[in-house]
């Protein structure tokens, strides 16, 4: 089993930047593909990237392609989101997600979740 826990989150202005981290503890980080999610108040979870375990693949959606990355460290059982650009519509509660699968239908292990909030 695999525990997740972000970090990161915050306040900032509209065009700023934040770097979300994800620690995970238990089983082998590197033996997981990691995902990140976002759910704004009164919507969907929505997924926003992944990355392979190795950290060679990685997939976005159009909303944040060319303003976030994603990446990760295995020798500190990390991983990251470097959010740049950002906009109030990017305001959500954001969580990691991991599983021994690069892109699963479901993800089997989740963090708590972190705050960002964006302001105009």
């Amino acid at each position: 089993q695999v525990q997740l826990a972000e970090s990161g989150g915050g306040l900032v202005q509209a065009g700023g930047s934040l770097r979300l981290s994800c620690a995970a503890s238990g089983r082998t980080f590197s033996d997981y593909a990691m995902g990140w999610f976002r759910q704004a108040p009164g919507k969907e979870r929505e997924f926003v990237a992944t990355i392979a375990w190795n950290g060679e693949i990685t997939y976005y959606i159009d909303a944040v392609k060319g303003r976030f990355t994603i990446a990760r460290d295995n020798a500190k059982n990390t991983g990251y989101l470097q959010m740049n650009r950002l906009k109030p519509e990017d305001t959500a509660v954001y969580y990691c997600a991991a599983d021994s699968q690069y892109r699963p239908r479901v993800y089997r292990y989740w963090g708590q979740g972190t705050q960002v909030t964006v302001s105009s």
